[in-house]
């Protein structure tokens, strides 16, 4: 009886054992490679570009080469919506070329999930990166994050046909200028697709958007798309897309008297009239530092010298005038009141 009663301990504690080994070793294998996944934003719209960017880490204290082994990826992505339903790759026979990463050596890859997975539906995604190693005979797996797809709001939207190229017609696009409400500001996007052959060609954020003013938007006679939006207080900018998304020019505007507006002219083409061209981007021109010579002459005080004549006689001292108002525009090497000088207008810059 008292052998039974120690056996049992003895093989509790074994059973103990073995199992916080295997964790030990689990903790370990899984340590070797880490996997971090990074996504800027939480809402995103409906086929709008998802980057995500996964950092790979060689932990392992050896050379690895990273490549697919016996129809096994190596790199990938596990997508789950929130109640558990996996999410397949658009294309599972997608090829990544292999990669050799060295001994504590990280790389860093940004891909676009919208090109990989059908994400189109509204709702919440469970996401993570996966990458397979064959040496190690194991998958390392990140951290999972959670995204919401969503649809804006609508403002305009309008089908048109596609000029004929060779004689031969185009089809139709159905191009959509849509808001998306974000938690410290309003985006304006702009989706063009064809509803009948299920493709859509871009669906891009043309930046913020002041919504209580509405954008402009004109189709030039080829039905290329122009919208002129307000961004911020005085400011605005003018983007100009084609039908196949591609986006043509985009430039920014501010309105220092007349509030810039889109025109159509005579011939069919459209352009922004009123306002001033600016480059969001430029440095502004640094204030000049004033010189020494710039200080003002210091005015007359009692404690300065009575004035001599040419024969060493003291003459009485003149009377000290009033001093009248002085409006001083230098001060322990501050400007007050300087005349402000006129900053010159930079040459006109597109943004990329």
């Amino acid at each position: 009886m008292h052998r039974m009663t120690t056996a049992v301990p003895r093989a509790i504690s074994l059973v103990a054992l073995f199992l916080a080994l295997i964790a030990f070793f689990s903790v370990t294998l899984h340590s070797q490679i880490l996997v971090d996944l990074s996504i800027k934003r939480v809402l995103y719209l409906a086929y709008e570009p998802l980057l995500a960017t996964v950092r790979i880490s060689n932990l392992s204290g050896n050379p690895l080469l990273l490549a697919d082994v016996e129809g096994k990826k190596w790199f990938g992505f596990q997508v789950d919506t929130l109640d558990g339903r996996p999410i397949p790759p658009s294309n599972p026979d997608y090829e990544i070329e292999p990669i050799k990463v060295g001994p504590g050596e990280s790389i860093t890859r940004t891909i676009n999930l919208v090109q990989l997975y059908p994400l189109a539906d509204f709702g919440s995604y469970r996401i993570r990166a996966s990458v397979y190693s064959a040496e190690l005979s194991n998958y390392f797996s990140s951290p999972p994050l959670t995204i919401e797809i969503t649809e804006g709001r609508l403002l305009w939207q309008q089908t048109v046909g596609v000029p004929a190229r060779n004689g031969i017609r185009g089809g139709s696009r159905t191009i959509s200028l849509l808001s998306h409400r974000l938690t410290e500001r309003t985006d304006l996007y702009l989706r063009i697709e064809d509803k009948e052959a299920g493709i859509v060609y871009c669906a891009h954020r043309l930046g913020d958007y002041i919504s209580y003013g509405k954008p402009d938007i004109m189709l030039d006679a080829s039905n290329t798309i122009h919208v002129l939006q307000n961004n911020i207080p005085h400011e605005f900018i003018y983007t100009k897309v084609g039908l196949d998304g591609k986006i043509l020019d985009q430039l920014s505007y501010t309105a220092p008297k007349s509030r810039p507006q889109l025109k159509r002219f005579d011939d069919g083409t459209i352009s922004v009239v009123g306002g001033a061209l600016f480059d969001p981007k430029a440095t502004p021109t640094p204030g000049t530092l004033p010189n020494l010579s710039d200080r003002p002459v210091p005015l007359p005080t009692p404690e300065m010298p009575a004035s001599t004549s040419e024969k060493g006689k003291k003459k009485k001292p003149d009377p000290l005038p009033t001093p009248g108002p002085v409006k001083v525009n230098y001060l322990n090497g501050v400007w007050f009141n300087k005349p402000a000088t006129p900053t010159p207008t930079p040459a006109p810059v597109k943004i990329d």
